[in-house]
C-alpha cells in the first residue's frame, strides 16, 4: 500500500484502486510514520510527495516486495508448476521487423505460453525490467551492465543508408565518401532511440557527428520510410525494416565508402531476478536460431 502512495502520489486513487475508504489508507501511512518516529510525505501542490526519508523507505519496500513475489515464482518451479507466461520487452526495430516470426516459430513449439511483448525505447525497456514488468529485455541500443543488468549479444543487425529512386543518390553508380552525407536532409527516429543512438556513436567515431544535423525526427520507422519514400530525404535504418522495399524498388541502398554500421542485438536482465523456466527455454531458443 505505501508504496503505491508514492507511485501514484495520491492517497485517494490509492483508495478506488483497492477498493477501500481513504481513512483506512491514511491510517496506514500514520502508523508507519509512528513506527518509524518520522514523516514520511509532504504536500506539494496538491500531490503528496514523499520525503527524503519516505524515498528510502520506498526502495527498502520495493525490494522487499520484489523478493516476495521471487518466492512465488521460485517455490512454484520446485513443486513442478511452470509459469506459462513470457513477458518480453523489446526496442521498437526488434519488435516490428524480427520478433513477429521468431514469435511465431516459439510458439509452434511452445503451444501452451501465453507471450506479452512490449515495444518501446531502449530505456522504456530498461525501465520496465528494473520495475520487474518484464523478464526478458531484447534491445539494439547500448547497455552498461554496471551492477543492475546482465547484457548478452543473440544476434547481430546492419543499418544502411537508404534514399528514393527519385532521389539524385540513388543515380550513383558507385559508393559515396562520408563526406557526402554532410550536405544531405537526413532522416531518423528521436534521440533516445537505441537506433539513433548507434548512429550517432558512429559517426562521432568516423568524426563527422558534428557536421550532421537531422532534419526531420519521427518517432518510428515506419514513418521514416515513408518520409523517404517521399523523398524528403535520406535515411540510415536497419536491414531488417526495409527488405520489403529495397525488393519492390521504393527504397534503394547507398554504399558508403568505408563506412560501415553494424551492431549487436542484445539480451537484457537483471541480475538479480530469478528466471523461469519458459523465460530459459526462450533465450536458448534465440541462441539456437539460425540468423
Amino acid at each position: 500500500m505505501y508504496c503505491q502512495v508514492v507511485e501514484e502520489e495520491s492517497i485517494s486513487s490509492v483508495s478506488r484502486k483497492n477498493f477501500i475508504t481513504q481513512p483506512a489508507v491514511t491510517k496506514q501511512i500514520r502508523q508507519l510514520e509512528n513506527m518509524y518516529g518520522t514523516k514520511l510525505f509532504e504536500r506539494d501542490k496538491g500531490s503528496l510527495v514523499p520525503t527524503k526519508t519516505g524515498r528510502q523507505l520506498y526502495k527498502i519496500f520495493k525490494r522487499i516486495v520484489f523478493e516476495y513475489n521471487q518466492s512465488f515464482t521460485v517455490i512454484d518451479e520446485l513443486k513442478g508448476e511452470e509459469d506459462s507466461s513470457l513477458k518480453l520487452g523489446s526496442s521498437f526495430t526488434i519488435g516490428e521487423y524480427l520478433l513477429p516470426a521468431l514469435l511465431g516459430a516459439f510458439k509452434k513449439i511452445h503451444p501452451d505460453v501465453d507471450i506479452n511483448l512490449e515495444v518501446g525505447s531502449t530505456p522504456r525497456v530498461l525501465k520496465s525490467l528494473k520495475e520487474n514488468q518484464i523478464g526478458v529485455g531484447l534491445v539494439e541500443g547500448l547497455v552498461e551492465e554496471g551492477d543492475t543488468f546482465k547484457v548478452k549479444k543473440f544476434a547481430e543487425d546492419e543499418l544502411i543508408l537508404v534514399c528514393s529512386p527519385n532521389h539524385v543518390l540513388s543515380d550513383t553508380e558507385q559508393t559515396i565518401e562520408v563526406a557526402d552525407l554532410i550536405d544531405q536532409k537526413l532522416i531518423g527516429r528521436e534521440k533516445n532511440s537505441g537506433t539513433r543512438m548507434f548512429i550517432e556513436h558512429v559517426l562521432k567515431e568516423h568524426d563527422i557527428s558534428e557536421n550532421i544535423e537531422f532534419y526531420m525526427e519521427f518517432g518510428s520507422t515506419q514513418a521514416i520510410k515513408g518520409a523517404v519514400e517521399a523523398n524528403l530525404g535520406i535515411a540510415i535504418l536497419s536491414e531488417l525494416a526495409v527488405r520489403t522495399e529495397l525488393t519492390n524498388g521504393t527504397l534503394v541502398k547507398i554504399p558508403i565508402k568505408d563506412l560501415m554500421f553494424n551492431r549487436d542485438l542484445w539480451i537484457v536482465q537483471r541480475k538479480d531476478r530469478f528466471i523461469n523456466a519458459i523465460e530459459k527455454k526462450f533465450i536458448d531458443f534465440l541462441y539456437n536460431e539460425k540468423w
